[in-house]
């Protein structure tokens, strides 16, 4: 009987390794599949044999407990192709070597086009459909009351099938990295009482800068209208505040309208960023160049012109906007 028991394991053993080292078919290859997140093994192997993988799944778990894979299994989208193995689809579970997509968020958009990109992209699981901005926030266990500004604007990889809550977490802790290491590097004497305020003015800078090289003087001009007390009188922040009634042309009303952004009419910096900011605004808000320039205006090419007084600019105007009206 023991003799019968030894060949019987033998044999097992033996089915086993042969098992382990034969190509597996495959429905198509490449081939995409998903491991959903606290799988048991048994359900991996049930996963695997319905994306088109065909194996046995009683084999598949016998052998990842024999070699002691199955607890180790990380979810996420996978990637096989003809040829692969038993134990080479193993250790590429264990490996956790998913896939990955990835998504652009782009300096200068606001939480609204952040969220509408997340919301189309087809590979991310789409966790905040539905949910409020502060119901995000909250997800996200973030205290601040509004989310324009907070996330870091870059090019995220991540596996198929990842939350789009995890993609803005990382987001939201690079903003927060930034802010925190760039506000120990500020110019001393600026006129933020926290980097909050550092962040709004950054936000402003992104949106009126339309050449890299001007970030700095765009920031030095409202820096020195900040300590002035003058009316920081930027358009983005009027734009923003009109929200869905902007119709894409700004006009003298528009100038007028009583929002809590309008920095026609309103001194000081609007109470939240208007935009996401990248580092390169960041820290043209942080360390602008000390000038005496209080106003700029654009070119036409991307570029601005700034001015000292309000002759110079008018002048400026004349040369640069007025020439281009019909």
């Amino acid at each position: 009987m023991f003799i019968l028991a030894l060949l019987g394991i033998a044999c097992l053993a033996g089915a086993l390794a042969w098992f382990a080292w034969q190509p597996i078919a495959l429905r198509e290859s490449p081939l995409d599949f998903t491991i959903e997140p606290g799988s048991t093994m048994k359900q991996v192997a049930r996963q695997v044999v319905d994306a088109g993988i065909d194996v046995q799944p009683f084999a598949l778990v016998m052998l990842a407990r024999v070699t002691r894979q199955a607890n180790w299994i990380k979810a996420g989208s996978y990637e096989v192709e003809a040829g692969l193995t038993p134990l080479a689809l193993l250790a590429k579970l264990t490996r956790g070597d998913v896939t990955q997509a990835e998504l652009a968020l782009i300096e200068g958009w606001n939480f609204r086009q952040f969220r509408a990109a997340l919301d189309r992209h087809p590979d991310l699981r789409h966790d905040t459909v539905g949910l409020s901005d502060a119901e995000i926030l909250q997800r996200l266990g973030v205290t601040a009351s509004h989310p324009e500004g907070l996330f870091f604007p870059d090019t995220y990889l991540f596996a198929r099938r990842s939350s789009d809550l995890d993609v803005l977490r990382r987001a939201y802790h690079n903003q927060q990295n930034l802010l925190t290491r760039e506000w120990t590097r500020r110019s001393e004497g600026l006129p933020y009482r926290d980097p909050y305020e550092a962040l709004i003015m950054a936000s402003i800078v992104e949106k009126e800068t339309g050449q890299a090289a001007d970030r700095p003087m765009v920031a030095s001009v409202f820096v020195n209208r900040l300590r002035s007390g003058m009316l920081l009188q930027t358009d983005p922040t009027v734009i923003y505040g009109l929200g869905a009634d902007f119709d894409g042309d700004i006009k003298k009303r528009d100038l007028l309208a009583d929002t809590p952004y309008n920095t026609y009419i309103r001194r000081g910096l609007p109470p939240t960023p208007i935009a996401m900011p990248g580092t390169a605004a960041l820290r043209a808000a942080l360390n602008p160049p000390v000038t005496d320039y209080l106003y700029f205006v654009a070119r036409g090419d991307g570029s601005s012109a700034f001015s000292r007084n309000l002759d110079e600019h008018n002048r400026a105007v004349a040369r640069y906007i007025r020439k281009r009206q019909p």
